[in-house]
């Protein structure tokens, strides 16, 4: 491909999401579907969200609040709390294999940031977990605190709404709670 012939193509990828959405979306950048959101008088929003990893070790919950400051409309500020419950998930310590019952609490602080079609997000934050060794029973229980980080996008095009996630807690005992998550939305 030419260089000429790319550049052309990034200008147009970048006219189509700097321009204004058709749609009256005021949804944060985090958000998932803005009809899924509860919005406050005082300007906060607030989105709730299951967790279910595709292995299914771990389910839980996720509770967002957020704003835009009034003076700045495309910044979005917001707060989320997680609940997580991984069952038998099977683990290494040194040389031994584990099945590991673990439980964990976690709140991060987000800012995000919308430019037309685009939204983009960061979080970071901490989380705490207890873990129960199954199997073997006389094994170690493992607990402890650890950051947690994330990145974001979502883009919006007429009434389709995608999004792609990705957050990672810095503990090799929590490893299984790392996600990768995309969906589409299509309301119709």
């Amino acid at each position: 491909m030419k260089t000429s012939s790319l550049c052309t193509c990034l200008v147009a990828c970048l006219a189509i999401i700097s321009t204004p959405v058709a749609l009256a979306d005021n949804a944060p950048s985090f958000s998932g579907k803005d009809r899924d959101l509860m919005r406050l008088d005082n300007g906060v929003v607030i989105e709730g969200r299951d967790i279910e990893t595709p292995d299914g070790y771990t389910s839980g919950f996720r509770l967002i609040a957020g704003f835009s400051p009034l003076r700045l409309p495309r910044l979005d500020l917001a707060a989320e709390f997680s609940y997580r419950v991984s069952d038998e998930v099977p683990t290494q310590m040194g040389e031994n294999s584990l099945l590991v019952n673990s439980v964990s609490l976690g709140g991060s602080l987000m800012a995000g940031v919308r430019i037309g079609r685009l939204g983009l997000y960061a979080k970071s934050g901490m989380a705490g977990w207890e873990g129960d060794a199954v199997i073997p029973r006389d094994a170690l229980d493992t607990a402890g605190t650890t950051r947690v980080t994330g990145l974001g996008a979502r883009l919006t095009f007429n009434n389709l709404v995608s999004r792609l996630e990705f957050e990672e807690f810095d503990a090799p005992d929590m490893a299984h709670h790392n996600l990768l998550t995309a969906s589409l939305h299509y309301p119709f």
